[in-house]
């Protein structure tokens, strides 16, 4: 297992009668649905790196299993006001681990959600840092409660909303913190095919039931004993 060296924020909406499509719809918006997706917890290792998408997704690779903290929400219900956020803090002290943490809600805007997440990651953050920290403060009180404590604190939220579909329709929306390791994968181009080339006709020779059971039995026959010689 690796430990993460980068992680980049990201977001999606999608809809769609069927609400896992909706969902999948969301991933291809959020440009993570080609991966194989892993929810983890919610911490962010000593000297872990903030990157943004475009540079995020040069590490990685089509099918490759990748971890993330991922908050989603949905509804049915049309005109419903939906939101998902993610939340993280990250200290300067490259010793020290930084948090990630989700949201999601009915009827808050996208800028409630956001900074809600964002003081939910602040405040994780606070407690191992023994300092005082009152989720709901002004951010300007929270950027003097940093200074105070001698902490150097980065934080950031990424959040999507959406409006329930007015025909009922899913309305899916996630935004998810990708944790990345440090290796870039190799650009790999796909091959072109040619006009001319031609898919080559697959034989099937079909082997009776009965040959396969004989063939089996055989294998699992015990070799004959050779008779010893006087």
């Amino acid at each position: 297992m690796y430990v993460p060296t980068k992680v980049f924020l990201t977001k999606g909406v999608g809809r769609h009668k069927e609400k896992l499509t909706s969902f999948e719809l969301a991933l291809r918006n959020a440009q993570i649905a080609k991966y194989n997706i892993v929810n983890v917890s919610s911490i962010v290792p000593p000297a872990c790196q903030l990157v943004p998408l475009a540079e995020g997704l040069k590490y990685l690779a089509p099918g490759q299993i990748i971890h993330c903290v991922m908050s989603r929400n949905a509804t049915n219900e049309p005109h419903r006001l939906i939101a998902a956020s993610i939340g993280i803090a990250i200290p300067k002290d490259p010793i020290q681990y930084g948090y990630l943490s989700e949201h999601h809600s009915f009827g808050e805007t996208e800028q409630k959600a956001g900074d809600y997440a964002e003081d939910l990651a602040a405040y994780m953050l606070a407690t191992i840092l023994g300092v005082e920290f009152e989720i709901g403060t002004s951010y300007d009180e929270e950027k003097e409660l940093w200074k105070i404590s001698g902490q150097t604190v980065k934080t950031a939220n990424i959040t999507q909303s959406a409006i329930g579909d007015k025909d009922g329709s899913w309305t899916t929306v996630l935004t998810a913190a990708i944790l990345i390791p440090s290796v870039k994968i190799p650009e790999v181009k796909p091959i072109e095919a040619k006009a001319e080339a031609k898919i080559p006709s697959l034989k099937v020779e079909k082997i009776p039931g009965n040959k396969i059971l004989d063939e089996v039995s055989e294998a699992r026959r015990p070799p004959k004993k050779e008779p010893v010689k006087v």
